[in-house]
């Protein structure tokens, strides 16, 4: 049946009419290059695999088609100890060609030292690649990059609750992982998964699928930017509360802080705000409208000293500052906003009046280097012909998020799976995701703490995506080795 499946998908194309043209994609195909590229200064040579591999129903008949890149070490006899890393970014909608193109794989884009865009446009050798030590598959779920629903015999398309939820999402994904890893003989292999932003989400869930549904046991499971949902849209004091780190991260680098504090390192600055949100902005804002004035004018006053903002802004918003204004606010009497993933960038708007940016400045300059890569790499170098658009973010919405449990699923795997452990990487400037949301993650994964020498914490001085400053490349990299060879278990038996 998988034979005759195979030859049926070289011939069966899926497309949208366009001018009497189609758009056309296989639906199971694979594309071999090898290259070399140096990493920490020795060559390491390497298969690039590039194609599709299908997503089947029930039925066992192909419901969509998912576009992957998958990078081998060459001249490795025995992968039974070379780990596998499984690549995914988030969204809900974007394709894998962020930390792709940014961060682990063997080709970088062509940026300055800060990630901002320089032409001519391309990708050059990633010195500090993973590929050393570990195989990568990056993967686009359904709409993502080149990956793509397919019709049935009538041109149906199926229904499109099946992909685009938590849950869904994690299903049939976890389903093609396990086709991938069979295909490519990786049963044996450590595995470990990785996911950025939305990413967190997905493979926080994918952690216990495949353990439960798939029998697959992974060594590892890096949450880089992660997305919490279960803090980022619930709202209430600690929600709230816990941007106070970040704003003092992007004051200071926006050198928008006091000169007392401005002249500390950033370092030594995070832990005194971190103890102060936890011990007196939480309980504060847990008091609403019944905090004494004394008191909300005190919190208002140190909170105004590590945020950048003036008082009366925040007693203007009963201590509660929204994200949003604070991007707009920041920089607004230099004419001035910052950046919502990475406060690091800067942008102009038509009025300074408002109470939000009028785009994200970090968002355009990213697509502004990003776009013209990928396309150029997939094609030129990677040699993966079609005249589909390769989606940077593609039509997902509605997404389901009921049902979020995938905080517990992930602790869930950890205590059946003593091998199990996790690593959080986040930068401190990033806006959306932020690092002291990771951290409050972190610490209400496990509440029994009788986990905790598993989990581990990494900050950078960038943003969301902090492999694109290039000290926080190398570093972010490096950390991602430690965490593979701590997590290498050389015969150790697992059991507590």
């Amino acid at each position: 049946m998988l034979k005759a499946l195979r030859f049926f998908s070289l011939f069966f194309l899926f497309g949208v009419a366009l001018n009497a043209q189609e758009r056309i994609l296989p639906i199971d195909t694979t594309i071999v290059t090898a290259n070399t590229v140096t990493i920490k200064g020795k060559p390491v040579a390497y298969k690039a695999t590039t194609g599709t591999q299908p997503v089947w129903d029930e039925k066992g008949m192909p419901i969509a088609s998912l576009y992957y890149t998958y990078y081998q070490r060459s001249g490795v006899k025995n992968n039974t100890t070379r780990p596998l890393l499984i690549s995914f970014n988030g969204g809900p909608g974007s394709a894998s060609v962020w930390m792709h193109l940014a961060y682990t794989g063997p080709k970088i884009l062509k940026i300055d030292d800060e990630g901002y865009p320089i032409q001519p446009y391309g990708v050059k050798d990633n010195p500090h690649s993973i590929l050393d030590v570990a195989d990568i598959v990056f993967v686009n779920p359904v709409n993502t990059g080149y990956s793509r629903m397919i019709p049935d015999k009538e041109g149906k398309m199926p229904d499109k609750k099946i992909f685009f939820g938590v849950n869904e999402d994690i299903k049939y994904l976890a389903d093609w992982i396990d086709t991938f890893v069979s295909r490519n003989n990786r049963w044996r292999s450590p595995k470990y998964i990785i996911g950025e932003s939305y990413g967190g989400t997905r493979v926080a869930g994918l952690s216990l699928a495949l353990q439960n549904r798939q029998w697959m046991y992974l060594n590892g499971v890096i949450m880089v930017s992660p997305a919490d949902y279960k803090v980022l849209r619930v709202g209430g004091p600690v929600s709230a509360s816990l941007n106070l780190p970040y704003y003092t991260a992007a004051a200071w680098h926006q050198k928008m802080l006091s000169p007392s504090l401005q002249q500390k390192d950033l370092n030594d600055i995070l832990p005194e705000v971190e103890n102060y949100t936890i011990n007196t902005l939480i309980p504060a804002i847990a008091k609403g409208g019944f905090i004494g004035e004394t008191e909300k004018n005190a919190v208002a006053k140190k909170f105004a000293t590590y945020s950048g903002l003036s008082e009366k802004s925040i007693l203007r918003h009963n201590l509660v500052v929204p994200t949003s204004f604070y991007w707009k606010e920041l920089m607004r009497d230099k004419g001035f906003t910052v950046g919502r993933l990475d406060s690091r960038y800067k942008g102009i708007d038509k009025m300074d009046a408002g109470t939000r940016p009028d785009f994200n400045s970090e968002l355009t300059s990213w697509l502004h280097s990003f776009t013209p890569a990928i396309n150029y790499y997939t094609r030129e170098v990677l040699k993966f012909k079609t005249d589909l658009k390769y989606n940077m973010f593609g039509p997902v919405r509605p997404w389901n998020f009921d049902d979020d449990n995938t905080r517990e699923d992930l602790r869930q795997a950890m205590a059946q799976n003593p091998y199990l452990n996790v690593l959080f990487q986040s930068g401190y400037y990033d806006g959306a995701t932020t690092y002291f949301n990771a951290k409050y993650t972190m610490w209400q994964l496990d509440p029994s703490g009788k986990m905790k020498d598993r989990l581990s914490f990494k900050g950078y001085r960038s943003g969301h995506m902090m492999y694109l400053r290039a000290e926080d490349l190398k570093n972010a990299n490096d950390d991602i080795r430690d965490f593979i060879k701590k997590t290498t278990t050389n015969g150790k038996s697992a059991k507590y």
